[in-house]
């Protein structure tokens, strides 16, 4: 069954593609609302994206026009943090990859999500808006169709990480970030240099914890982050780059056993809901291996 999002139009348009185009909608979307015939409609009517636009037309398009994900299914328990026709909040836990992978084929959250979205939409076209490492728990948020990923608006992640050493007072750390590559293919590790990509980081410590390892008590802080740009890695790479690598994470920082993963989860998330029109927020609890390095 296809499902319609109307737009009630206030100018005139020689063409739909036209409305499109000023609407800031994607080429690939435009593309596919060409395939065929019942995918567009004016006024209760089918038409294609040729026809023109009245003010006063009641316009609906297609929400999915894209071609259904086709990625292995997993079986895979997925902890719902808030669901409706139009988005799917899950709360990833540490360990889980997002997307799949050579060494994460058959085994991750996109499989997950395919399988769970089945039955509720048999050409579901998988779309996470905020895709976290394997080794980050938290909050992803995930648009049922195109149209509620365009439409999205000022999202906004806190994330909750703990680093190695005491950090007293807040920081911005403002370093480019740039992906190193070898042999033109790029690999793992992001570092930090002057041709890198803008990336802002704000830092408030919440809590210094002291945590026994190898027969020495060593010091630690609870931090809480902000992000602009979200480059891939960023809170890792910048912690790192001032000597404070968040515990757990063997790519930046140092090996531990005290957590066998990286201690960072996105705890809090808001954003502002199109067609609800309201700002909804969202926060999930600390996982048990993390709470207990905070509390003791």
């Amino acid at each position: 069954m296809i499902k319609y999002q109307h737009y009630q139009i206030t100018k005139n348009y020689s063409t739909i593609y036209f409305f499109l185009k000023d609407n800031d909608f994607s080429e690939n979307f435009t593309t596919n609302l060409r395939k065929q015939m019942g995918y567009i409609k004016v006024n209760g009517n089918d038409v294609t994206i040729n026809h023109s636009l009245s003010i006063g037309d009641d316009l609906a398009i297609n929400s999915n026009p894209n071609n259904k994900t086709t990625i292995m299914q997993c079986i895979l328990p997925l902890n719902i943090v808030y669901e409706d026709e139009y988005y799917l909040l899950i709360n990833k836990p540490a360990g889980l990859a997002s997307m799949p992978s050579k060494s994460h084929y058959s085994f991750n959250l996109a499989g997950g999500i395919c399988l769970y979205m089945k039955d509720k939409d048999p050409n579901f076209t998988l779309r996470i808006i905020n895709r976290l490492d394997k080794d980050t728990s938290g909050i992803v948020i995930v648009a049922k169709d195109s149209i509620s990923q365009k439409e999205i608006k000022d999202i906004n992640k806190t994330y909750y990480a703990i680093c190695e050493g005491v950090i007293d007072r807040d920081l911005v750390i403002d370093k480019k970030i740039k992906t190193t590559s070898k042999d033109k293919i790029n690999n793992q590790k992001r570092e930090i240099a002057n041709d890198g990509k803008d990336a802002k980081t704000f830092v408030r410590p919440i809590k210094i914890c002291e945590i026994k390892e190898d027969n020495q008590i060593k010091k630690f802080t609870l931090i809480k982050v902000n992000l602009i740009h979200g480059r891939t890695h960023q809170i890792r790479v910048h912690l790192s780059s001032i000597g404070h690598a968040l515990l757990g994470d063997e790519l930046y920082g140092n090996k531990t056993q005290t957590i066998n993963h990286t201690a960072l989860i996105c705890k809090d998330v808001s954003f502002y809901h199109p067609f609800k029109q309201e700002t909804l927020t969202f926060s999930v609890p600390f996982p048990k291996d993390f709470e207990k390095l905070i509390d003791d």
